[in-house]
């Protein structure tokens, strides 16, 4: 049995030594323990020093991508290369390699098709208390929308067979932590987590660059949740809400009509047809919404079963990336 440890890079040559130094090269259960890195259009030397590390496969991309991508592009060329199990850890060492072990144990035990780790984030020293507040309102958004109970959504720190990382499609370019949480809850893909440990930090955050922007992508990634994957229950809540207003108005137009002042109120009557028409245009969304969501998952159930057939009868050729052995 094959376990590929992935790790997604953009300028990490100072970073990545320090993380490759604690990864094992051996674990029991394993016939073998590979190293993947996904050198996402870096400008430094990260490639190279990859190379010189001993990592045996490296994807590269022309061009920075962003990291759910090269979490994708190092799924596809793990999956290629013949990995059975996948670890994705991040370059800047903040995940303890230790606790690999214990990541791919409930796998191992036929438990879990995927395992996520818990960090103690009450406990992480460089988290702003700002951030900890949002990972936990991302981590409750997931498991709402995912029906799971993974307490820590946005680690990156996870492991998976090779069937549920040919099961992944990821639409967010900001990051794939939560939407495959969601995609695994939707798709049955049994999922569970377990607590692991953290590094001290070795640099600040590339995905925080600041509070305010992390907090305006927090928030753009929550709505585009509940809009891709719960588009029925969003567009049919904003829609009765929109028709409710609209009746209500109607209701206290024809109040006062009654009443013989019907034409002081004419705003109101036309301020309800404008909610009532909006509200009766976003429930038909739903209805269309629903549909699509219908329509992609057809199309992610062929995607999958034609990856079943290609990467059954593919060796080691990487398509979109160049593999360099070391």
């Amino acid at each position: 049995m094959k376990l590929f440890i992935q790790i997604p890079c953009f300028n990490e040559a100072e970073a990545l030594p320090v993380t490759l130094k604690e990864l094992p090269r051996e674990l029991p259960g394993f016939s073998s323990v590979e190293w993947l890195v996904i050198n996402d259009g870096s400008t430094d030397d990260t490639a190279e020093v990859a190379i010189k590390s001993g990592v045996d496969h490296i994807v590269s991309f022309t061009s920075n991508q962003g990291l759910a991508r090269a979490f994708l592009a190092g799924l596809d060329a793990a999956v290629r290369l013949g990995a059975d199990i996948i670890v994705n850890t991040d370059a800047d060492n903040q995940y303890m390699a230790a606790d690999i072990p214990a990541l791919v144990a409930p796998i191992l035990a036929g438990k879990a098709d995927v395992v996520i780790g818990a960090r103690p984030i009450d406990k992480i020293s460089s988290f702003s208390p700002v951030k900890k507040i949002l990972q936990k309102i991302g981590s409750a958004v997931v498991r709402l929308v995912s029906r799971t109970d993974i307490p820590d959504a946005p680690s990156g720190f996870r492991a998976m067979t090779r069937e549920a990382a040919m099961r992944f499609n990821v639409f967010n370019d900001y990051t794939y932590t939560l939407e495959s949480i969601i995609q695994a809850g939707q798709k049955g893909i049994a999922i569970t987590s377990v607590p692991v440990r953290v590094n001290r930090a070795l640099r600040p955050s590339r995905l925080v660059k600041s509070i305010s922007s992390y907090l305006r992508k927090s928030l753009v990634t929550i709505v585009r949740i509940f809009v891709v994957y719960k588009a029925f229950r969003f567009f049919m809540g904003v829609g009765l809400t929109v028709l409710s207003l609209g009746l209500a108005g109607g209701i206290r137009y024809l109040y006062y009509y009654f009443i013989g002042d019907g034409a002081g109120h004419v705003q109101s009557l036309i301020l309800s047809s404008i909610l009532l028409g909006v509200g009766f245009q976003t429930m038909l969304t739903a209805f269309l919404a629903d549909l699509l969501a219908v329509n992609r998952r057809l199309m992610e159930d062929v995607q999958y079963r034609v990856k079943k057939l290609e990467f059954s009868k593919e060796g080691d050729h990487i398509s979109g990336g160049r593999s360099k052995p070391s």
